[in-house]
């Protein structure tokens, strides 16, 4: 019986020895397991703080980068922006952005296209703003806003008076336009202007930017008399006529100067081409006054005498050039002019621009009587 309980004793002491040696392993693996456990935790909780941190300077990083910048208000100071033919508002955008007139490209292409004036930019020079902001920038590039001089030069206008009047209204010196005048070839004149400006500097409204020399002036009027000729097929008109295409600008001039309407202009054509086919004097006052730099509308008996080969009083045939720089419908005249026998016509009341025509010597003396009573009664 003791045996018995001594062994149960003795196996039970030793099983309890083993029991608390499990439990206490087994303590131990769950304090090392709760270690284990609250590491990666707080390395999780770690990452994420970082990545958060991380993720607040990735997104304003981002933000930055994806937002375009802008400068604020007007601007100040002043540059001249120069918008060329056939950029478009991404082209504008970059060479604004590289005058640091805006911050950036796309800020302005973001904002013209909220104007709606994506498609509107105009070719011309503008005066800005440096650091504008992109909305005020937008606003300074309205075509209405384009730094130009609106300059019209009349037809009929001489070149002298063509040149002194481009000289006024634009600033620029005379002499710059005058030397200018003097090199045909750069400004594009036909062959058959004989190497002269008169007569080819065609009259109409021209803008003119600040960057525009004299030469470039010029160019673009005789640009524009290219055109009307063209348009008016004024080559093989004047070879139809029998004459050449530098003769038919002469007759054009004078008939620009000579009529004092513009329904007039086909027939005064109409008696040059008389008298050049009969064989007869054109007898101009106004080339007379031409070759003599003068003015007016009727020579002096003093002013006939003069040995200018635009004195068409005392030379057969036409006088060696233009008189003055003829508008369209001046031209038009001397390639169709109208139908008559007239070989004489007479301003009879030039304040009222009034000009008759005769076929006899005799209706011409009464013309030419009807005007000495106009111009002595005032």
């Amino acid at each position: 019986m003791d045996f018995l309980v001594g062994a149960e004793d003795d196996d039970g002491s030793r099983r309890g020895s083993r029991a608390s040696s499990g439990r206490r392993g087994r303590r131990r693996r769950r304090r090392r397991n709760r270690g284990g456990f609250l590491a990666p935790m707080l390395a999780v909780i770690v990452l994420i703080g970082g990545l958060g941190a991380g993720g607040y300077y990735g997104y304003t990083w981002l933000r930055e980068v994806t937002t375009p910048q802008d400068y604020a208000g007007q601007g100040s100071g002043e540059v001249v922006i120069e918008i060329k033919d056939g950029q478009t508002a991404s082209d504008v955008a970059q060479t604004l952005e590289k005058q640091d007139v805006v911050k950036s490209a796309r800020t302005f292409t973001g904002a013209v296209a909220d104007a709606g004036k994506s498609s509107s930019l105009q070719p011309g020079e503008y005066r800005m703003r440096k650091q504008m902001s992109a909305a005020a920038a937008v606003k300074l590039l309205d075509p209405s806003l384009r730094l130009l001089e609106r300059v019209t030069l009349k037809e009929g206008l001489r070149l002298s008076d063509t040149l002194a009047t481009l000289a006024k209204e634009t600033g620029k010196p005379l002499k710059e336009f005058q030397q200018a005048a003097k090199n045909p070839k750069a400004l594009g004149l036909p062959g058959y202007a004989k190497g002269r400006l008169e007569g080819y500097a065609f009259p109409a409204t021209y803008d003119i930017t600040p960057k525009m020399t004299p030469a470039d002036i010029l160019t673009a009027m005789v640009d524009r008399f290219n055109q009307t000729a063209d348009k008016d097929g004024l080559v093989s008109a004047a070879k139809n006529l029998g004459h050449t295409p530098h003769e038919i600008m002469t007759i054009a001039s004078i008939v620009q100067a000579e009529s004092g309407k513009v329904e007039d202009m086909p027939k005064v054509a109409r008696v040059i081409y008389n008298r050049l086919d009969g064989n007869r004097k054109l007898e101009m006052d106004s080339t007379v006054m031409y070759g003599l730099n003068k003015y007016g509308i009727s020579a002096t008996n003093a002013d006939l005498q003069s040995k200018s080969p635009y004195n068409t009083y005392a030379r057969l045939g036409l006088p060696p050039g233009p008189i003055a720089n003829p508008g369209d419908h001046a031209i038009q005249a001397a390639l169709d002019p109208a139908k008559g026998d007239w070989v004489w016509f007479v301003t009879t009341d030039p304040k009222r621009g009034i000009t008759k025509f005769a076929s006899t010597e005799a209706e011409f003396f009464q013309l030419k009587s009807e005007f000495e009573k106009n111009r002595a009664g005032g």
